[in-house]
Formats: structure tokens, sequence, C-alpha cells
């Protein structure tokens, strides 16, 4: 959760400082659509669950950059959606790789595999946290990159186009590792006696299930809460606008 916070928070900052953003904007735009390719494929060789998570969160962040230097009302709503359903689902598979660290002290890989056999329940709050990342519809994933991709195809063709292969990317590194973590025999015989999840483990899952999902039925709740904010940001960057074409 820490590690989230450090790469999310200078994020906002960009929109405190709103002439030297737009002047550099397209420079800014261009890392981070490398930042949400190269994140994306540098999780997809991972071979330790930990590190997957956190380059996928890296890649996450050039989403919510993209957004807020698409300059767009949509762009900066999908950027700050971003953020929080980031914090929801990539909190949530922190959270279940430390879970299953605590039974097997490892977080590579390959010592896992058929989990899905004696951790059925588990394995159930992992694939819905993992389907929130990726961005099913429905779940808090979706609304945040599909305003964020929104907001770029409006301002430029190209960035929209290289920002979507992160999702298809996203989708392709987290449901490998699902498949490799769960699915198929077990491999190692010490996971058949891996327990599932206790009261405590449920009492920690339970919320961010519930948030991942409200957020993806009701993003209006949140998107309306911050519209004031946005629509501020926008003012300031028309006027800098209006003053630049006056010069």
């Amino acid at each position: 959760m820490e590690c989230q916070i450090l790469l999310l928070l200078p994020s906002g900052c960009f929109l405190l400082f709103p002439e030297q953003a737009r002047a550099n904007a397209s420079w800014i735009v261009v890392l981070a659509l490398i930042g949400i390719v190269y994140g994306a494929l540098v999780a997809m060789v991972q071979p330790n669950m930990k590190k997957l998570i956190a380059y996928s969160s890296i890649s996450h962040l050039g989403f919510v950059v993209l957004g807020i230097f698409s300059f767009t009302q949509a762009g900066l709503n999908g950027a700050m959606f971003v953020m929080l359903a980031h914090g929801v689902s990539t909190g949530g598979l922190f959270m279940l790789a430390g879970m299953l660290y605590e039974r097997r002290h490892t977080y590579e890989i390959s010592e896992f595999g058929g989990l899905a056999t004696p951790m059925p329940t588990y394995s159930t709050f992992f694939l819905f946290i993992v389907l929130a990342s990726v961005g099913l519809p429905l779940l808090n994933g979706f609304i945040g990159e599909f305003l964020v991709l929104s907001g770029a195809f409006q301002h430029e063709m190209w960035w929209g186009i290289v920002g979507a292969t992160g999702v298809i990317w996203s989708a392709c590194y987290l449901l490998w590792m699902y498949q490799r973590v769960f699915f198929g025999q077990v491999k190692h015989a010490e996971n058949n006696s891996l327990p599932d999840l206790d009261l405590r483990e449920h009492v920690a899952l339970w919320p961010a299930a519930v948030m991942a999902l409200i957020m993806g039925i009701a993003p209006l709740w949140w998107l309306n809460a911050i519209d004031p904010a946005i629509h501020n940001v926008l003012a300031s960057f028309s006027q800098l606008a209006a003053k630049a074409v006056t010069q």
C-alpha cells in the first residue's frame, strides 16, 4: 500500500503547475505510454508474483499520467478514477499475495499450480480481484481506463491506440499468472495441505471485493464527487490556452 501511495502521489502534483504541464505535455505523454507498455512487458516475464504486481502498478500509473495530459474532462475524470480503483484492486492483489506467502514463504509462481483444489475460496477471491484489475465491465477497473482512453483518442488517435495495448497486455500477464498458480494439477506435495482462507483473512478481503463491485456498478458516485475539481483544472488550462493565443 505504501508503494502505491508513493507511485500515485506525484501524478496529482502535475496539476499544481498547469503552465509547465501544458508546455511539456507531448514529452510527458510519450513517457507515460512507454511506462504503460514497458511495465506491462516486464510484468509479463516476471517469475515472481509480487514483482509482477509491482510492475503492473507502474503500467497503471501510465494511464493516470495519460489521462491527466489529455487535458480533456473524460481523461482527467478517468485519471482520478484509475487512482481510486488502483488502490482497491492492486491493494487487494498485494494482500492476496501476502496471504499465500504466509503459507509457503515464497512468491515464485513456479512453486505453485493447481491451488484451486486445496484453496477454492482463496482462488475465487483472487480471480475476482484479477478481473477487477484487468478492467472487466461492471468492476472498478473498467470505467477509469475507458475514460482515459476516450480522452486520449479525443486528443491524439495514436495516444489511444498505444494506451489500449496496455489494457490487452494487462489481461495477458494477470490471467496467465492466475492460470499458472491455480489451474492444472498440484505440482508440489506441500501445496495439497495449504489451508483455505480463515476468518481474519475474510474480514480483510471482503471490503476490497465489495468496493471493487460498487465502484464498477455505481461509478457516478465518485465521478460526481470529483467533477468540481476537474472543472476548475480545465478552466485553468483554458485560461492558459486563451492567454497563449492573445500573446
